[in-house]
């Protein structure tokens, strides 16, 4: 009988052949649930063969526990080419704790699931999963609406993330918010003929646990929508240049820190004959040689005598002459201390001094105010002015100072 194209299958099938961690009886009831409204479910076990694969419309494998035949992973690929899809689902740790080999088909298609672990916050990578989960892409008049990466809220335990390489497309990713940053953790890949390939990197994001949890079932819903149908497309924009960082790897401090090793070296055990130790073979003295040497001396005809004679030495000085030192050294003085200036006399003045600047004051003070008569005349008022200059002229110089009761006091001018 000839199968028929995908188009025209309405059934779903879960691969129950590699131990797989989650089966539509054991926790992914509620996804069978959704499959069933419209579509047929099934359980496929045994080795795959194409056959058994085009009686299908979608082939998904939940969590792989056992590694594929390269038979297997032709057929895979034969089926994506003859038009059907599918949809791989692996966890932390990626091929190395699940013990799987689904990377060597995922690979030939630019998508790989990595070693790792993720935690999401926010990750949306392309727009039309929004819309297609009927999230609201907010935009203005002047600028069309873009992509919002926190409009979807969705939960990603147990996760990994993926290594996403053209013709395949990112559509979900770990967000700036955790770390690894801005790292994929869903893509799509759809070639021109060919069925669609769907890899998510934690397959407890939709199992009974955690499908409800945030908006994991509206992704859910979309992720569907784009395989079964082709009413909903990715972004060009979004999916030429995505908002994903470069994969950077860090050590594992968990592993490290179980494997502590000690900063000191371990003592080796030595030989209780300590004299066993030394290697005298690397630098001595020995007199073993003299021998020869006297003997050459006679194969060459030369005279035989001590070498200081032949030689003379010349011993140099190991230090430079030194003369003593007969004068004290010439030690330099300390510079004078930074003092604030004042004249001293002016703050420790004479009793005769004091007298006089007194004096002076009081005839400065009585040269501002002339007394000027009743006259208004200016030979009255240059009279006065001369009289008053005279007079303060002689009480100046008049001036007597005596001592009395241990006090000073100024005489009566003249």
């Amino acid at each position: 009988m000839a199968a028929v194209r995908p188009l025209q299958c309405d059934a779903v099938a879960f691969n129950a052949s590699k131990r797989e961690l989650f089966t539509i009886n054991s926790r992914y009831k509620s996804m069978q649930r959704r499959l069933r409204v419209q579509w047929s479910v099934q359980s496929m076990s045994g080795t795959l063969s194409l056959e058994r694969l085009k009686r299908v419309r979608l082939w998904i494998t939940v969590g792989p526990r056992e590694k594929f035949t390269a038979s297997e992973l032709e057929v895979l690929k034969e089926y994506l080419d003859w038009g059907g899809h599918v949809m791989v689902l692996l966890g932390e740790g990626g091929e190395t704790k699940y013990k799987t080999n689904i990377n060597f088909l995922l690979e030939e298609l630019g998508i790989v699931v990595n070693k790792d672990a993720a935690l999401v916050s926010d990750g949306v990578l392309n727009r039309e999963i929004s819309r297609a989960a009927d999230k609201e892409v907010k935009g203005t008049f002047e600028e069309p609406p873009g992509n919002d990466p926190k409009a979807l809220a969705f939960l990603y335990p147990y996760g990994a993330t993926l290594n996403v390489m053209k013709p395949a497309v990112a559509v979900l990713s770990t967000g700036s918010l955790c770390f690894p940053f801005n790292r994929p953790v869903l893509a799509f890949r759809e070639g021109k003929g060919t069925g669609k390939l769907v890899v998510l990197g934690s397959c407890h994001m939709f199992s009974d646990q955690y499908i409800d949890k945030e908006e994991n079932s509206k992704i859910l819903d979309a992720v569907l929508q784009w395989i079964m149908t082709d009413d909903a497309g990715m972004n060009g924009t979004d999916a030429a240049v995505p908002a994903i960082s470069e994969y950077t790897m860090i050590p594992d401090t968990q592993v490290l820190s179980e494997k502590l090793q000690l900063c000191f070296q371990h003592n080796e055990d030595h030989s209780r004959n300590f004299t066993s130790l030394f290697d005298m073979s690397l630098f001595n003295f020995s007199s073993a040689s003299l021998p020869r040497i006297v003997s050459a001396y006679k194969e060459l005809n030369v005279k035989y005598e001590p070498l200081h004679r032949a030689i003379r030495p010349n011993f140099e000085a190991l230090l430079p002459p030194l003369q003593p030192a007969v004068f004290p050294p010439i030690i330099r003085d300390l510079s004078p201390p930074v003092l604030e200036k004042f004249d001293l006399d002016e703050a420790f003045p004479s009793d005769r001094e004091d007298a006089s600047n007194s004096t002076d004051d009081n005839f400065e003070f009585q040269k501002q105010t002339p007394t000027f008569h009743d006259q208004r005349d200016a030979q009255s008022i240059l009279s006065s002015r001369i009289f008053q200059e005279l007079k303060c002229y002689f009480w100046v110089k008049s001036a007597v100072t005596e001592q009395q009761n241990g006090k000073w006091r100024l005489a009566t001018p003249i």
